[in-house]
């Protein structure tokens, strides 16, 4: 009866209710801003607080780009690992699993596991021709993905021999509670590295997309808004969320049309292995050249236009954009859901106003997923350049083997002359 009383006891039977509280975040808005600020009311203090950071961080966000693409990976990298921080913490105040051995050491290692497997990944595919000069790197990315599994596979055992009596449901809790939250930010932050290879542009558009509907649909829903839209996020409105989708298709498809215009955003992100730089340049594809559109007859009455000149990649802004404010907004509805099941208002305070950096990129994640596949499904076709790389690291005899192969496919087609043997 006793061992059944303890293992009764075990068991976490608790309601939402009686899940415990996070402390609250502490306010970290800057002196300077709270005193200039002192005499409006809290609502309006708040948005001055965010406009202001809000601001701040798209001036930061430019000057990042204009660093270039490492320094934007840079900048994805210290995004996921930030948001990574932000989960697991909320995770550790919550089951109160300080005290559980080697959890907080081995949360870290599982995220440095799933990082050096998608980034080995990463480099493996556009970074061959530097990979081949380096006996020692191509050893790694050879057995990249044994190496992966192995370093997971320590860390799995390791949690297994960390196991304690009486801590069995928690210590499962956390170790689900990782896995989940790896799923979310490192996954994601990898598709988006893997957008910007793609050109810069299916970096910049789908993310200001997401940025340009958080803040029109803000400002609608603050100037205009009395309908409630969900119940997880009670200050979210229909007019804002109305709002922000229209002004957002009209950004993206402004943006992109600036954008189109120049090979820096356009052209696919190479290595160049002779100058160890990032280089952006290409002849851009049709996709970013301008064509001539027939105006349909409905528009041609209100516009007073038979044709059009755009990009064809303004089209596919479209598609983004629309993604960006009618689904975009779900992932932040998800993040209000789990803020709401932990009885906390942001994930962290790191950034005054806005809450944690969590807060910010709740949304951004569905939106790296989408632009994966879009660009997968349908933009992209066989890549030339990729395909020379990885034949440029085949044996000789390999190499030849190919020629042949290619020589012979060729003349069948009529596109190469047989050689006359004398």
């Amino acid at each position: 009866e006793v061992d059944l009383e303890e293992r009764l006891g075990e068991l976490d039977l608790r309601s939402d209710s009686d899940v415990p509280d996070v402390p609250p975040a502490t306010d970290s808005t800057p002196e300077i801003l709270k005193r200039a600020l002192s005499g409006l009311s809290a609502r309006w203090k708040n948005w001055w607080i965010r406009g202001i950071l809000t601001l701040a961080m798209i001036s930061g966000f430019f000057l990042i780009i204009y660093l270039g693409s490492f320094m934007l990976m840079l900048l994805v990298l210290s995004i996921q690992v930030k948001c990574y921080h932000e989960i697991i913490t909320i995770g550790y105040r919550v089951y109160h699993s300080y005290d559980l051995p080697w959890f907080r050491s081995l949360s870290w290692y599982f995220l440095l596991c799933v990082n050096y497997f998608f980034y080995g990944e990463t480099v493996a595919d556009y970074f061959a021709t530097f990979v081949q000069r380096r006996e020692q790197l191509q050893f790694l990315i050879r057995y990249h993905r044994f190496i992966s599994f192995a370093l997971y596979l320590t860390g799995f055992c390791m949690f297994v021999l960390s196991l304690v009596k009486k801590h069995y449901r928690l210590q499962f809790y956390m170790f689900a509670w990782t896995h989940v939250t790896l799923l979310i930010t490192v996954t994601q932050s990898h598709l988006v590295i893997q957008n910007l290879f793609e050109g810069m542009i299916w970096f910049l558009v789908p993310i200001s997309s997401v940025i340009c509907n958080d803040i029109t649909a803000y400002i609608f829903g603050f100037f205009f808004g009395r309908t409630p839209l969900i119940k997880l996020s009670p200050k979210k409105t229909w007019e804002g969320f109305i709002g922000g989708f229209f002004s957002t298709v009209v950004f993206g498809f402004i943006f992109s049309y600036f954008l189109a215009q120049h090979q820096y955003f356009v052209c696919p992100v190479e290595y160049n292995s002779e100058t160890n730089r990032f280089v952006t340049e290409c002849e851009p594809s049709e996709l970013f050249q301008m064509k001539k559109y027939s105006v349909p007859p409905l528009l041609q009455a209100v516009l007073g236009w038979e044709t059009v000149n755009m990009y064809p990649f303004q089209m596919h802004s479209i598609a983004l954009s629309t993604f960006a404010s009618l689904i975009g907004p779900f992932g932040g509805f998800f993040a209000s859901g789990f803020k709401r099941a932990f009885k906390i208002k942001d994930f962290a305070d790191t950034i005054p106003g806005h809450g944690g950096i969590m807060d910010r990129f709740d949304c951004q994640y569905l939106m790296a997923t989408f632009v994966h596949v879009y660009i997968t499904s349908f933009i992209r076709g066989p890549n030339p350049s990729k395909l020379l790389k990885q034949l440029l690291i085949l044996q000789p005899e390999q190499q030849l083997s190919v020629y042949k192969t290619l020589k012979s496919h060729l003349i069948e087609k009529g596109i190469l002359q047989p050689s006359l043997k004398g």
